[in-house]
């Protein structure tokens, strides 16, 4: 279940500088320097289920992360701070997609999070049906997950997975 982040903790980590300079960038052209994730996949779920499950951090939840959030709804600058095994991921929304037949958010990292990037996630409503697409850029931010690059790539893999697993 999704509480709600300390607030003294919220108001922290709303005015904390992101990781990365490329702020936005998932909406176009990924930065160089970063490693990049696009994936797709089909939604077995409705197009608004699929929009209420995503805009209320529940994809994360279902993916099996802890999830404390300063807003119970994603909005621009909400901020999020995951937890995986014993990991802290503090996130910020950076921008939100609300358009009638698309719908999600980016965040970006902040201080405290292993690795330094973004990470988009948008439902979409098509002739075709609905799709979830994730796309994200990311590097090591911390000692240990540059010296285990190769596993810290695989957990993002596996997370990418589970987010996209969570509409199955």
């Amino acid at each position: 279940m999704v509480t709600v982040l300390d607030p003294r903790r919220a108001a922290r980590l709303a005015v904390a500088a992101y990781t990365y300079p490329d702020v936005g960038a998932t909406r176009g052209e990924l930065p160089t320097g970063y490693r990049h994730v696009r994936r797709s996949r089909a939604v077995t779920v409705g197009y608004d289920e699929a929009v209420e499950r995503l805009m209320t951090w529940q994809v994360p939840e279902m993916s099996g992360l802890r999830v404390a959030a300063s807003t119970p709804r994603v909005e621009v600058g909400a901020v999020s701070e995951m937890r995986w095994l014993g990991q802290r991921i503090p996130c910020r929304v950076v921008y939100v997609v609300d358009e009638p037949d698309r719908v999600g958010f980016a965040y970006g990292t902040l201080p405290g999070h292993p690795e330094r990037g973004e990470e988009a996630f948008v439902v979409e409503r098509a002739s075709a049906g609905v799709t979830f697409t994730i796309t994200a850029f990311s590097r090591p931010a911390t000692l240990l997950a540059r010296l285990g690059a190769p596993v810290a790539r695989r957990v993002q893999d596996l997370m990418t997975e589970r987010y996209l697993a969570a509409f199955a």
